[in-house]
């Protein structure tokens, strides 16, 4: 017998995205958008290959919702699979403990929600045993142990969202070893909570399908969920599935060879452009760095927050729905023969910047600020906020600025 099923995770529908918001409450709007979105082409995508099955491995929400639209959303994209008689097996993860609207939702009998004690669901058809075990609460702790022995002369699937051994950037959920999880002898572990796909292991198979949806910029490039193909009992194809409805990108660009403003933006613009055809039509947002020793060092330094509003001028000629999320300028000065000491009343202005910088009250009270700022911040924002970065940038400003005003 040969059929397919679905494995998806961490849809996390309708994420607050407060980074966005904070800088563009339309492109905010757009993305949110096609969280939705990708939950449509999750269940188009299973049904239009008529698959036998659905998992979702966990985070299905975001934390408690800001009203009832969310679940009633869900559960209405779900239900089309219930008309075309495709089973869903659930485990809830950590965001999904945190949320205590979704505790009563009305899933029609086709939905297996998999209780907090783990247990076994078997489908007769396919000869498939599914084992599984959703979140009671966000404790920090490893219930891996307690999933059932497999059962012989099925396909065993264990669904599981964990952190697994704790390398991957997440926190720590379920911690777990590949070794662990080989020893139950199941043949496919459907993963979720790790927003990066990864198949860790092949014999047996232990995939993280990666979030439905990228949430920001740290999320980059393609995202969806998995088809896994079976044959006489055995999984022999793992294909991921490209489900986004936006899409996130980092574009470095080595502007060394530029001698004007102009140039550097039309060689954005150019690459922008590059950029969104292979987009496929979803909306984008790009975080771009210019990087490359160049004499416009310092005026690319001074000049940051209007060259990023006219770069996001050009990328709204491109599309509606292309977006430059941030500009950051990581290029450097062209090396320069040494210079003779100022004389008389001369400012030597580059030592006087080195001395400042190495004043450890200075850089206290610099590290202190930008701490106080980081705490202010949303969480996602959080997340990406490089205090070191925002000093090296600092001092690269006032570098810029006295060069500029002294030249």
């Amino acid at each position: 017998m040969r059929f397919t099923f679905i494995h998806a995770a961490d849809l996390h529908i309708d994420s607050p995205l407060a980074g966005l918001r904070a800088k563009n409450e339309d492109v905010a709007r757009r993305f949110a958008e096609a969280g939705r979105k990708a939950v449509q082409a999750l269940v188009d995508e299973t049904i239009a290959s008529n698959a036998a099955f659905l998992i979702i491995a966990g985070d299905i929400f975001d934390g408690d919702w800001r009203d009832v639209t969310t679940g009633l959303f869900f559960v209405g994209a779900i239900g089309a699979l219930h008309r075309a008689g495709i089973p869903v097996f659930i485990v809830k993860g950590n965001h999904d403990a945190d949320n205590l609207m979704s505790r009563g939702l009305p899933y029609p009998d086709s939905v297996t929600v998999f209780p907090t004690k783990a247990a076994t669901v078997e489908l007769e058809r396919f000869r498939v045993a599914l084992h599984g075990r959703s979140f009671a609460d966000r404790v920090n702790a490893d219930f891996v142990a307690s999933y059932p022995a497999r059962r012989e002369g099925w396909l065993n699937i264990g669904v599981l969202h964990t952190s697994l051994d704790g390398t991957r950037g997440h926190e720590g959920y379920a911690p777990c070893s590949v070794d662990d999880l080989r020893r139950f002898g199941y043949d496919y572990w459907a993963l979720g909570h790790v927003h990066a796909a990864e198949i860790v292991h092949r014999d047996p198979w232990i995939v993280f399908p990666g979030n439905l949806q990228g949430r920001s910029v740290r999320e980059t490039g393609a995202k969806g969920a998995v088809r896994v193909t079976v044959e006489d009992g055995r999984v022999v194809d793992v294909t991921p599935l490209a489900l986004d409805g936006a899409r996130w990108a980092h574009l470095t660009i080595d502007v060394a060879a530029t001698a004007e403003e102009s140039q550097v933006s039309a060689l954005v613009s150019e690459r922008l452009a590059e950029l969104h055809a292979q987009s496929e039509g979803r909306a984008l947002a790009v975080r771009v760095t210019l990087t490359g020793a160049t004499p416009l060092h310092n005026r690319l330094l001074v000049r940051r927050d209007a060259l990023q509003d006219d770069l996001r001028a050009g990328a709204l000629h491109l599309a509606a729905d292309c977006w430059i999320e941030q500009l950051k300028i990581k290029t450097t000065s062209p090396a320069q023969a040494p210079t003779a000491q100022p004389d008389g009343d001369d400012i030597d202005v580059a030592a006087l910047l080195a001395e400042g910088a190495q004043d450890p009250g200075l850089a206290a009270a610099l590290a202190e600020l930008t701490e106080t700022i980081r705490s202010k911040l949303p969480r996602d924002l959080q997340d990406e906020f490089d205090a070191s970065d925002v000093l090296g940038s600092l001092s690269d400003d006032a570098r810029a600025l006295l060069a500029g005003e002294l030249s």
